[in-house]
């Protein structure tokens, strides 16, 4: 009796420890490729309630003042990056998949690029302009805002202001995933015109940087699946298990022997 009491304990403690095989990120060696190869990584395409920061440049500012937000200091954001002030003075894409801009009006970008978003400006303004090789335009993403959840130091919505952003990225800036993380399946929800896709991604193998979701889109959903030994409740380590399995072992002797004595 008292072996298959220890064969169970000694169980209880192998099984509840987390192995650093399961916490170490990159597993493996890069994979040498003997010919140039080009990432899949197409361009974004805007969705309703995405902010951009447009920007519109002339020798004469008076020239396109006119067409500028008149409550961006830079016509509409100009390199504040996002964040709150995008949030006031960028272009918001409407539930209809317009954005408002002076003078031209409702200019439908849903489905459309940054690159695309700015040739529509440029043929618009070439309506009011007689030279609008002379304008200069930019447009850019406000910002790339997610979502992250589950087993990560600090959940909530963020926002990098870069023009892409990693998974490594999104997930260093929300404090790295716990040590009850599970690292091997971290899922990235997306929303896009086609309907909601999910996407799983294992931090543990190296290949996760030819990974063709290695880089996150506005508005993604990361959450972070727990591992089984957060559910046990036992520890993460061979100590803390010990002392979880002697604190309840303590507790029902001393149960016990009390009942017994009355």
């Amino acid at each position: 009796m008292k072996k298959y009491f220890l064969y169970i304990f000694i169980l209880s403690i192998a099984s509840s420890c987390i192995p650093t095989k399961k916490l170490t990120y990159f597993q493996g060696e890069p994979t040498t490729k003997s010919e140039l190869y080009k990432l899949n990584n197409e361009p974004y395409r805007l969705q309703v309630n995405d902010i951009l920061s447009i920007n519109i440049k002339a020798e004469n500012p008076e020239i396109v003042a006119l067409f500028k937000n008149s409550e961006g200091a830079s016509g509409g954001g100009g390199n504040s990056g996002g964040g709150g002030n995008l949030y006031f003075n960028g272009y918001t894409v409407d539930r209809h998949g317009n954005i408002r801009i002076p003078y031209i009006g409702d200019l439908n970008v849903l489905g459309y690029t940054e690159k695309e978003v700015r040739e529509k400006i440029e043929s618009e303004l070439s309506k009011f302009l007689k030279n609008v090789d002379a304008v200069f335009v930019t447009v850019k993403i406000g910002g790339i805002n997610y979502t992250i959840m589950g087993e990560i130091g600090s959940p909530g919505v963020k926002n990098l202001a870069m023009n892409e952003v990693t998974i490594i990225d999104a997930l260093a800036n929300s404090g790295d995933v716990t040590i009850f993380g599970n690292r091997e399946n971290v899922e990235v929800i997306r929303k896009t015109l086609d309907g909601v896709k999910k996407y799983k991604i294992n931090l543990l193998e190296i290949d996760v940087f030819e990974s063709e979701n290695f880089y996150i889109q506005p508005n993604d959903i990361i959450y972070v699946a727990p591992l089984k030994q957060k559910t046990w409740g036992l520890g993460t380590t061979g100590l803390q298990t010990f002392t979880t399995v002697i604190s309840v072992f303590t507790l029902g002797v001393t149960t016990y022997l009390l009942i017994k004595g009355f």
